[in-house]
């Protein structure tokens, strides 16, 4: 097992139509705005940017995210991942009842030094971070759905 490797899923269950979640989504200039773990995102052109996120644990992942799909028909954004973090993420958005489910799924392997040397030890430490880091989106989402 390489150890330094991660695949992650979510899915969060909303009230706000498909293609309002969508929307907020593909905005992720604003992420931090709702998203407290996303502490900046700069844009470097259209498709592309860096990314600083912090959890709960005391450090910062910073990459740079390209984007490779921007679907609103089929309802799926995707990104290429480069920096601390080497892999891809993908938002796929669909219709749930009244609602929607956003699901979420990452493949990574971690670059940033530290994480690497505390691989083994700290796997499940890193796991929960990012599902705490994933339960905050998923209220400011709610919250930010809300408001507008």
């Amino acid at each position: 097992m390489d150890w330094t490797h991660y695949r992650f899923r979510s899915r969060w269950t909303l009230s706000a139509p498909p293609a309002t979640v969508y929307e907020a989504l593909a905005q992720a200039e604003d992420y931090p705005r709702w998203w407290p773990q996303v502490r900046e995102v700069t844009p470097l052109d259209d498709i592309s940017g860096v990314v600083r996120i912090r959890s709960v644990l005391p450090y910062d992942i910073t990459f740079t995210a390209r984007q490779t799909r921007r679907d609103p028909a089929a309802g799926v954004l995707e990104i290429a991942m480069t920096g601390d973090l080497q892999g891809w993420a993908r938002w796929t958005i669909t219709a749930d009842g009244d609602g929607t489910l956003a699901r979420y799924d990452q493949a990574v392997e971690v670059h940033k030094p530290l994480l690497r040397r505390f691989a083994v030890p700290g796997r499940p430490v890193f796991r929960l971070n990012h599902r705490l880091m994933m339960r905050a989106g998923r209220r400011g989402l709610v919250a930010h759905l809300e408001a507008v």
